[in-house]
């Protein structure tokens, strides 16, 4: 099996490369743009209630090799490919899931209380097996590694997957005008790989620059030589 990403600012694409034998499962089956293999190697499928719920849609795609295909991502968004072992135990939000291999299983994880009061989230899933997930992301996902007494904050709404054993709680941090004006964040501390995405603030700071700019474009209006002392 051969997957590999490209593409830019346009947008991204990855390619698929199934020999026979190997199984790919793509939940965005609208996704795929190019194929390439036997006509009977594609068989869609409705999903189980518990896929429908938690991805809001009804169709998955299972590609059989020996096939190539190319599955687009759009612009603003990224594909994230992660190589699970047998001792994974991270947990992830079954919404960022576009695609797994054959061999993978997949367990559900119910939430504290109080966990599911402030991300309205109630279950991550935990998956089982070796094989190869991949992670529909709005922005580039980054690692970072736990300690196990230094904490480690990340955005409620940036984070990813976690490991299950790790300890976490939602809190803020810093000052208190800080700790006033930013989202609860995950405080965790343990051993393992935390993923979490970098688009959680965008949207807020793009409609900051752009208000920052339409005042400016009035500035320039209505100051006489706006244009010139106002750049």
């Amino acid at each position: 099996m051969r997957i590999r990403e490209s593409g830019g600012g346009n947008g991204q694409a990855v390619d698929f490369s199934l020999v026979g034998g190997e199984t790919m499962h793509i939940l965005h089956p609208e996704q795929i743009i190019a194929y390439r293999g036997p006509s009977d190697g594609r068989s869609d499928r409705l999903m189980n209630v518990k896929g429908m719920y938690r991805k809001k849609r009804l169709v998955q795609a299972d590609l059989a090799g020996p096939c190539q295909f190319t599955a687009a991502v759009p612009p603003g968004f990224a594909i994230k490919t992660v190589e699970l072992k047998e001792y994974s135990d991270l947990l992830y939000d079954f919404r960022n899931l576009f695609f797994y291999s054959s061999g993978i299983e997949m367990h559900s994880k119910i939430l504290k209380i109080k966990n599911m009061l402030i991300t309205k989230d109630a279950i991550k899933m935990k998956f089982s097996g070796s094989g190869t997930i991949g992670l529909l992301t709005e922005g580039a996902v980054y690692e970072t590694e736990l300690h196990p007494s230094e904490p480690l904050y990340v955005d409620a709404s940036s984070l990813v997957a976690y490991p299950e054993n790790a300890k976490v709680d939602l809190t803020v941090y810093g000052n208190t005008l800080a700790s006033q004006h930013m989202n609860y964040h995950w405080k965790m501390t343990g051993s393992g790989t935390v993923l979490f995405h970098a688009s959680g603030q965008a949207g807020r700071l793009q409609k900051e620059m752009e208000n920052e700019g339409l005042l400016k474009r009035i500035l320039r209006e209505v100051i006489p030589f706006g244009g010139v002392i106002i750049k």
